[in-house]
């Protein structure tokens, strides 16, 4: 399927470009206006294909939301808004979040504009929407988008500028900014192949998020170029509990495991934990790797083995990017994704 540009409007009759209306969405998506205008009213009461087609159907035909012009809305447009498409447990517990926000709102503050944090999940996401949509903010950076429903389809008829964190798993036209995850997971496991480990695991995030798709190609990146056909894979859900439970299931596989790579460090303290209750030995017994270079990386004991990703320098450039495109400047790409780096510690 092509998918065309997001901002570019659709043709009238007589050759002139005109916007185009919620019913020739529907009509382009084969479904009623009313299902047309709850997905881009982000309305869960959907199914995930017909949220799909409409998302696809507004993309292609340049659909936008009609809005108040900015300069009349109320003085509270002028701020930014952070959207977290995730559970409130997961937005408390991964250092992630912490430190991207706080980058973020270090880099507006240079503008003197305030990041307004929302965490959406479940019906929450249509009450979002309609703030959003009623000029409050002068753009909307979306964070950890994933899922059948994602919120970057629907947020993005609403003619504000959009810059999304982490790689959409679906081709909208929106701008984003990421960390090299496949390569910084393949650079993880290749260390790990390269001090003779023989059995190398993988704990896995969620595959409906970017980093955690990424992270687990890079890791088959790795183990298929190296000749070997064996990939043990448990998931894991972010939180170290789920990760204590997935190298469980990794060494009741594979007893001779003698090494995991984890999709965060968050998940390798989890694994860690496990291995210990086990009583095996890390390095000796089982090698460990993570990935983000948290502070808690340095904390765990052994010190981490973890690859770095520049969560600040994120950010800061989801921000320039944003304010650029408030200000009319067309992007100069749509994919930015910034270099990770393998720090070697104690843990492998």
């Amino acid at each position: 399927m092509t998918y065309g540009s997001a901002s570019t409007p659709h043709p009238g009759p007589a050759g002139a470009a005109t916007p185009a209306t919620l019913a020739e969405v529907a009509r382009a998506a084969g479904v009623s206006i009313a299902t047309a205008s709850r997905v881009l009213n982000n309305s869960s009461q959907v199914s995930a294909e017909a949220y799909q087609r409409v998302c696809d159907a507004a993309s292609r035909l340049g659909y936008r939301r009609r809005r108040a012009a900015w300069g009349r809305s109320s003085a509270g447009a002028r701020a930014v808004a952070a959207v977290v498409h995730a559970g409130h447990r997961l937005v408390y517990t991964e250092p992630f979040f912490a430190r991207f926000l706080g980058a973020a709102e270090t880099e507006l503050a240079r503008y003197d504009l305030p990041l307004l944090v929302t965490n959406v999940s479940g019906t929450l996401a249509e009450t979002v929407g309609r703030y959003l949509r009623a000029g409050n903010v002068a753009g909307v950076i979306i964070v950890s988008d994933h899922g059948p429903l994602p919120l970057s389809g629907s947020l993005a008829a609403l003619g504000l500028p959009i810059t999304v964190v982490g790689r959409p798993l679906h081709p909208y036209q929106l701008p984003y900014v990421d960390a090299d995850n496949r390569g910084g997971a393949r650079a993880a496991v290749e260390y790990l192949l390269g001090r003779g480990y023989r059995t190398i695991g993988h704990i896995a995030a969620p595959p409906d998020t970017g980093p955690g798709a990424d992270r687990l190609a890079g890791y088959r990146d790795a183990i298929q170029a190296s000749g070997r056909t064996d990939l043990p894979v448990a998931y894991g859900d972010w939180s170290q509990a789920s990760a204590a439970h997935a190298m469980q299931r990794l060494l009741d596989q594979r007893p001779q495991l003698d090494a995991v790579f984890a999709a965060s460090d968050v998940m390798a303290a989890g694994a860690v934990r496990y291995l210990r209750q086990a009583g095996r030995r890390i390095p000796d017994d089982v090698a460990v790797v993570g990935f983000d270079d948290h502070a808690l990386a340095a904390q765990v004991r052994p010190a981490l083995t973890t690859v770095r990703q520049p969560v600040e320098l994120m950010g800061a450039t989801a921000v320039q990017g944003l304010l650029a495109a408030a200000a009319g400047e067309a992007p100069r790409e749509y994919a930015t994704v910034l270099p990770t780096e393998l720090v070697v510690r104690d843990s492998a």
